[in-house]
């Protein structure tokens, strides 16, 4: 797996995260679960989210900063993610990665039941398992006022140090999560112009596959 598929595999499975909080939810504090609980539930209602983003990875003790844009569709097991110059289509069996740079599709059979799989479903049963998890604080971003849950791993050789989920108090929806890594690398993944509920073509989960034929694109099944 080449560099680029590997760090849209990865950014993927962080938006996808924004959608399907208990994946990260752990055991303890009943008010932060309170909280986590009702902004999954909220964000699990809708029959369909759309979402810009804005992620961010920075270690400043080793002078690195990535900033990028991207965005997202979901509705029920279906994704779009168009991120790093590239586009991720998931249409409920099959993911097809779409590399522009490369001229390339790359398509894989996807088993919603695998670990590695990202989807909301997948997500929900890991509800009590990863982390444990507490209040924190309670800050203004962006004018927006933000309650923090603290997410911090079970396993002591995690690389992760802490998560911090960012739940916007007014819509009920997950604003932004923070990942802190035992080496202080920090990524930021904050959510923009979230829409629900739209009138979505069903057309945009289905992979053109002669489109790219005709772009002479080399196509990896």
């Amino acid at each position: 797996m080449n560099n680029r598929k590997f760090k849209l595999k990865l950014y993927t499975g962080i938006i996808l995260s924004i959608f399907c909080v208990n994946a990260i939810l752990g055991q303890n504090d009943e008010a932060a679960k309170k909280i986590l609980d009702d902004a999954s539930g909220t964000m699990s209602s809708y029959n369909n989210v759309s979402m810009d983003f804005d992620y961010v990875l920075d270690n400043s003790a080793e002078d690195v900063k990535q900033e990028m844009s991207g965005d997202v569709i979901l509705e029920g097991e279906k994704y779009v993610v168009n991120l790093f110059g590239s586009t991720q289509i998931f249409d409920g069996s099959k993911t097809y990665t779409i590399i522009p740079e490369n001229e390339e599709v790359n398509i894989s059979d996807t088993d919603i039941d695998e670990d590695n799989t990202f989807t909301p479903s997948k997500f929900y049963s890991f509800y009590k398992s990863g982390y444990n998890y507490a209040l924190g604080d309670i800050k203004q971003v962006n004018g927006k006022k933000i309650q923090f849950i603290k997410l911090t791993p079970i396993d002591s050789n995690s690389e992760i140090s802490e998560i911090l989920v960012g739940i916007d108090t007014k819509s009920n929806h997950i604003y932004q999560i923070i990942e802190i890594g035992m080496n202080q690398t920090r990524t930021i993944l904050t959510a923009n112009n979230i829409k629900t509920n739209q009138p979505i073509d069903g057309s945009v989960f289905v992979f053109d596959e002669k489109k790219y034929e005709e772009l002479n694109y080399m196509i990896n099944n």
